[in-house]
C-alpha cells in the first residue's frame, strides 16, 4: 500500500511539473489500481478532462493543444459538448444546458488496500454540483466509479440522463463481448468489433430487468478476446433495474463507454437540497486476458460483495421437478428420507406451499400474494414440516415471490390499485400475475411483513429462495403523482435494496438464493444480500455447460447454482458432472429413481463434499477450452495454496480435442492425476490416471483427452505430492 502511495504522490508531482510547463494545464492528477490507471487534467478552463485510462504503466503526455469537448470526463449537454452526454439536466429557469467546472479532489485510504478518489465539480451559473467517486481496489486492478448530483436551485431541477461513469479509452482496435440470450439460454456469448458510430446494450424491462442481457461486458483491445494473454477492461453495473450501456467510437478511433442505469422513461425531478446517486460500474482491467480479469472479479467479490463468501453452500434437494404444486406433509417426508439417503444436506420446499379456499397455490394462475400455509398441503403448518426435516437430518428452505401478486387471490381483491399498470389500459399479465408496486408504502411493509411472518416464528427455516417471475409491461403507479411517474423504474429497485438489506441484516443465519426466473436479476447491486443465484431454469447438462461458462466471467463458482434434474433426458453421469462444478444441488424425484441412480446420486454427493466442494467454493477459475471453440468444454479451480485442483471434462457433440493444457498449477511441484465420478467397476480412460506429472508438464504439454463422443464427460481430482 505503502507503495502504491509513493507511485500516486509522484504520478500527482509529474504531473504537476508538466502543468507548468503546459499553457493550457492547470492540474494533472491520477488515480492508480493496481495495473489500472485514470488519468485527469483540468484545463485551464476548469473543465475535467480525462487523458487516459487503462495500463498503469503506460506514461500519459498531455498535448500541447487544448483536448477536445469530447474529452471531457462526465459530459454535459447543452453547451458545446457533441458527443453523447453522459449528464442531461433541465435546470429551474428552464436553462437545458450544463457546465460543470473543477473544484477539487480528495484522496482517502479506506481498509484493505481500498482507497476513494472523490472529484468535485460544479456549474459556475447555478448552484449545481456533481461529485464523482472513484473506489480503487489496488489488489484486483479495480475501479468502482459511481456519482453523486445535488443543487440548491428554487425549485425542481430535472435529470434526463444519468450515466454511472464515461470514461474514455484509446486503442487500434476494440472487440466488444456480451451476455446476452432469453429465456433458457441466458449469459449467451457473443463477440463483435466495433466500428465507428454507437452501439447500444441496455435493458427496458424494469423488474427482473436481466432476462435478455446481464449488465456487464467485456472489451478486449487490439484485437479479439483471449482467455490468457491480451489486454481487457472488465465492466459490470452494480444495478438490478433497466440499464443502458453506449460504446461510441469516434472518427478518431477513441471509444467512450457511457454506462449506468437506462434513461428511457426515467426522467427524474429533484427537489432543492435533493441529492441523486447513480448506481456503481464495477471496471476490473487485466493484460493477461479474460481468464485473470474473471480471477479479479471472483477475488473482489469474495472479500466485498457475496453473502458469507467463505461459508459453503450447501448441497440441496429442491422439490420442484419432483412435485410441483402437488403435494403434501406425507410427500414431502417421503422426500426427506430421499434427501437423507442420498446425503442432501437441506431442502428446499419450492412454490405451491401457501394459499387457501379458492385461492389454493395448486397452480402458477392461484394464490400468489397469500401467504398463508395451505391448510390443505400443510394442515400442521411450516415449524412442523421444518422440524419433521430436521428429525431426518436434512436442513429445510423456502420458496418466496414478495414482489408478485395473481389476480386471482384475496390480495389482489382488497388492494386491486397495489399493482404497477397503466390506467386505461387492458391490463398484461406475465405468468398470470401482476408485480406490486415497491413505490407505495403499504406495499414496502406487506413485502416485508411476508418476510417476516414466514420466518420469524419459524426459526427452523434456514433458506430462501427469492424468485421474481415477470417484468413491468405497463409502468404506471397509482401512488406516485402524475408528474412523477418516471420515478417508477428508479424507485421501485431503490426500494427492493432496501427491503434486501432488512432481510440479510433481520435473518443473517437464513442462506438465499437469488432466482428471478433464472437470471432476470443477476448483478452486483442484488448479490450482496444474497449468498447463490439461479442462473437459469435450463438445467439440460448441455445448455448449462455454456450458460454457467458465461456466468463464470464475473461471478465465482460458490454463487453459481448447479443441479442435477432430467431435463433433456442426457445421461445422469453428465448432469451430475456438470452440477459438480457449481454449488451442487438435486432437483428431481429421488423416490421415481433407479436403485443404481440414487446410489449414483449419493456418491456423487459424498464426493463433492468431501473431495470437490473446497475446490469450488475456494479455488481459483481456469477456463481451459471453450464449447465454443471445440466440441469439448473444460474448466479447472485450483487451491489457492496450489496443492490441489478439480478438472472437467464435457464433451458437447462428437469430435476430439486432443489435449488439454491445464492452468494455475505450481510448475515446480509433483500431482497425481486421478479420475473421479466414476461408475462402480468402470475403469478410466485417461491415460494420466494414476500417474504423477509436474505442474510443468501439465500446463505446457497437458492431459491426453481419450472423450470423443457426445454426452461423455470426466472429472479428475489433482494432488500435489509433498
Amino acid at each position: 500500500m505503502k507503495k502504491l502511495i509513493t507511485l500516486f504522490i509522484f504520478v500527482c508531482c509529474m504531473g504537476g511539473m508538466r502543468a507548468a510547463d503546459n499553457p493550457n494545464v492547470k492540474k494533472l492528477f491520477s488515480v492508480t489500481s493496481g495495473e489500472l490507471k485514470l488519468t485527469f487534467m483540468v484545463g485551464t478552463d476548469d473543465r475535467l478532462y480525462q487523458l487516459g485510462f487503462g495500463d498503469a504503466a503506460a506514461e500519459v503526455v498531455p498535448s500541447a493543444k487544448m483536448p477536445s469537448r469530447e474529452r471531457e470526463f462526465l459530459p454535459p449537454y447543452g453547451n458545446g459538448v457533441l458527443t453523447e452526454p453522459a449528464l442531461q439536466v433541465t435546470h429551474v429557469d428552464g436553462n437545458t444546458s450544463t457546465e460543470l467546472h473543477y473544484i477539487g479532489h480528495r484522496t482517502e485510504n479506506l481498509n484493505d488496500g481500498i482507497s476513494q478518489t472523490v472529484i468535485s465539480l460544479k456549474d459556475p451559473a447555478y448552484p449545481f454540483t456533481v461529485e464523482i467517486y472513484i473506489k480503487s481496489y489496488a489488489d484486483n486492478s479495480m475501479m468502482e466509479i459511481w456519482n453523486t448530483v445535488s443543487h440548491n436551485e428554487k425549485g425542481k431541477i430535472v435529470l434526463h440522463r444519468f450515466a454511472s461513469a464515461s470514461p474514455v479509452l484509446k486503442a487500434k482496435e476494440y472487440w466488444l463481448t456480451q451476455f446476452a440470450g432469453n429465456y433458457k439460454r441466458e449469459a449467451t456469448i457473443s463477440e463483435e468489433q466495433l466500428s465507428e458510430g454507437i452501439k447500444i446494450l441496455d435493458s427496458k424491462l424494469g423488474v427482473r430487468a436481466h432476462q435478455m442481457r446481464i449488465p456487464s461486458f467485456i472489451l478486449s483491445l487490439n484485437g479479439p478476446a483471449q482467455e490468457n494473454a491480451g489486454e481487457v477492461l472488465a465492466a459490470s453495473l452494480r444495478w438490478s433495474g433497466s440499464f443502458q450501456f453506449a460504446f461510441d467510437v469516434d472518427w478518431n478511433k477513441n471509444l467512450r463507454l457511457i454506462t449506468g442505469m437506462n434513461p428511457l422513461g426515467s426522467q427524474y425531478y429533484l427537489e432543492r437540497g435533493g441529492s441523486f446517486t447513480t448506481p456503481a460500474i464495477l471496471y476490473a482491467y487485466s493484460k493477461q486476458g479474460k481468464g485473470e480479469v474473471s480471477r479479479r472479479y471472483h477475488r473482489w467479490a469474495m472479500k466485498h460483495a457475496i453473502r458469507d463468501a467463505q461459508k459453503d453452500r450447501p448441497v440441496l434437494l429442491n422439490n420442484w421437478e419432483a412435485t410441483h404444486c402437488d403435494f403434501d406433509e406425507e410427500r414431502l417426508k417421503e422426500l426427506f428420507n430421499g434427501a437423507r439417503q442420498v446425503g442432501a444436506e437441506l431442502f428446499l420446499l419450492d412454490d405451491g406451499w401457501f394459499g387457501n379456499g379458492p385461492y389454493s397455490r395448486d397452480d402458477d394462475k392461484h394464490g400468489l400474494g397469500d401467504w398463508e400455509p395451505s391448510t390443505k398441503k400443510l394442515p400442521r403448518g411450516l415449524s412442523y414440516i421444518a422440524k419433521e426435516a430436521l428429525k431426518r437430518k436434512v436442513d429445510f428452505g423456502i420458496w418466496l415471490e414478495p414482489e408478485m401478486v395473481n389476480p386471482q387471490s384475496e390480495l389482489y381483491q382488497k388492494h386491486p390499485d397495489w399493482i404497477i399498470t397503466q390506467p386505461k389500459r387492458t391490463p398484461i399479465l406475465g405468468r398470470h400475475q401482476e408485480i406490486l408496486d415497491l413505490t407505495r408504502p403499504e406495499v414496502q411493509a406487506f413485502e416485508w411483513d411476508i418476510i417476516d411472518k414466514t420466518l420469524r416464528p419459524n426459526p427452523d427455516i434456514t433458506y430462501v429462495k427469492w424468485d421474481c417471475n415477470r417484468y413491468i409491461t405497463q409502468p404506471g403507479s397509482s401512488y406516485l403523482q402524475p408528474a412523477d411517474q418516471s420515478h417508477l423504474w428508479i424507485d421501485y429497485n431503490r426500494a427492493l435494496y432496501r427491503l434486501m438489506d432488512r432481510f440479510a441484516k433481520g435473518f443473517p443465519n437464513v442462506m438465499a438464493m437469488l432466482c428471478a426466473g433464472g437470471s432476470g436479476r443477476v448483478d452486483y447491486g442484488a448479490m450482496p444480500y444474497f449468498h447463490s443465484f439461479w442462473p437459469s431454469d435450463n438445467t439440460d447438462p448441455l445448455g448449462r455447460i455454456k450458460i454457467q461458462w458465461g456466468f463464470s466471467h464475473f461471478f465465482p463458482a460458490n454463487t453459481i447454482s448447479a443441479h442435477v434434474t432430467r431435463m433433456g433426458k442426457r445421461h445422469l453421469k453428465m448432469a451430475i458432472d456438470v452440477a459438480l462444478s457449481g454449488a451442487f444441488g438435486i432437483d428431481l424425484a429421488l423416490d421415481k429413481a433407479t436403485a443404481e441412480e440414487r446410489a449414483q446420486i449419493a456418491d456423487a454427493v459424498k464426493l463433492y463434499k468431501e473431495r470437490i466442494r473446497p475446490l469450488v467454493m475456494h479455488g481459483e477459475l481456469y477456463r481451459l477450452v471453450s464449447p465454443y471453440e471445440s466440441p469439448l468444454a473444460s474448466l479447472s479451480y485450483v487451491s489457492t495454496d496450489k496443492q490441489k485442483a478439480v478438472v472437467y471434462f464435457y464433451q458437447t457433440k462428437d469430435g476430439n480435442e486432443p489435449r488439454v493444457m491445464l492452468g494455475g498449477l505450481d510448475a515446480q511441484k509433483k500431482y497425481r492425476v486421478e479420475e473421479v465420478s466414476l461408475a462402480k467397476g468402470v475403469t478410466s480412460r485417461f491415460p494420466a490416471n494414476g500417474k504423477v506429472f509436474t505442474g510443468a508438464e501439465l500446463m505446457e504439454k497437458g492431459l491426453e483427452n481419450p472423450l470423443n463422443t457426445q454426452f461423455e464427460s470426466a472429472v479428475l481430482i489433482l494432488v500435489a505430492n509433498n
